[in-house]
């Protein structure tokens, strides 16, 4: 058996894996363009009537169905040409999405601050409580959205009122089941109990303890309900039940122009692209937070 001697040095080799940099992280696929597209729609939407290069309801019948400024007949006047009435619109669309924006914040607002209450409190005291809300969320998650639309239309008429009430019914349900899930397991850390023990109320505790723990969760779910939103306030508007001229919507817009789809293309498909891109960018970005504030995620 070979002896080290005392004065030969021993190097241990140990492998160090460094730790990802959050930095670096956030660098990382980082969805630059649904960046950019929800950037123009929040652009648009603060800018108001000053953006659109027309005016949105201005009526010019001689210059109806003109097409985009790339086709023949098409002008730098009206870039992704007219309407059958010739209103712009490139200009129709910056006003719907100024429309869009107030639903989907007010919606989200609501709908969001009602189901992650009603989800805290039957993730934290269960028993009764915990089973009344969630029998009244399946109740409401049975009911079809349509349905719901066409009954509170019957009772308040179309518009953005009837929209945002029709969004916060429907997806209030959404944020109260995964908050609830996450508060059953919030509720037996250690740091809860303490705050029981410490004398800290129910309160307190919602507010001290559990919602800054359910902040990324809730951020998520927010940033993945805008483009679902604004799809559900276009679907509404295209069957008459949201929001009415002479305000502006992208659904519509649709509604307006599929009629004329045969001749005028332009006027079913821009609006369409936007809702697709918005759409798309919201789910991308909601994605990518959800990468980057799970640890577990993280660290693959």
């Amino acid at each position: 058996m070979s002896v080290i001697p005392a004065s030969t040095p021993v190097t241990a080799a140990v492998g160090i894996t460094p730790r990802p940099s959050l930095f670096r992280f956030r660098l990382k696929g980082v969805p630059w363009l649904p960046l950019l597209i929800l950037l123009l729609i929040i652009v648009s939407a603060i800018g108001g009537e000053s953006i659109p290069p027309q005016d949105p309801n201005g009526l010019n019948l001689a210059a109806a169905f003109r097409p985009p400024f790339w086709q023949a007949g098409g002008s730098y006047e009206y870039l992704l040409g007219t309407d059958n009435l010739g209103r712009d619109v490139l200009s129709r669309i910056i006003a719907g999405a100024r429309v869009s924006a107030i639903v989907a914040l007010y919606a989200i607002v609501f709908s969001g601050a009602i189901g992650t209450m009603l989800g805290i409190i039957a993730g934290y005291f269960g028993g009764i409580v915990d089973a009344l809300i969630i029998r009244i969320a399946e109740i409401m998650m049975a009911i079809p959205s349509l349905a719901l639309a066409l009954i509170i239309s019957a009772s308040m008429a179309p518009g953005l009122s009837t929209v945002v009430v029709v969004i916060v019914l429907t997806y209030w349900t959404w944020y109260c089941r995964i908050i609830r899930s996450e508060i059953l397991s919030l509720r037996e850390r250690d740091y809860v109990s303490f705050a029981k023990i410490a004398g800290c109320g129910p309160l307190t505790i919602f507010f001290r303890h559990l919602l800054p723990n359910i902040f990324n969760t809730l951020l998520i779910l927010m940033t993945l309900q805008v483009g679902q939103v604004i799809l559900f306030e276009a679907s509404l508007s295209f069957l008459g039940l949201g929001i009415q001229a002479p305000d502006t919507s992208w659904g519509l817009m649709l509604a307006d122009a599929r009629q004329y789809i045969t001749y005028a293309w332009w006027g079913i498909t821009m609006p369409g692209i936007v809702i697709m891109l918005t759409c798309l960018s919201s789910n991308l970005i909601g994605d990518w937070l959800r990468d980057l504030l799970d640890p577990k995620r993280r660290q693959l």
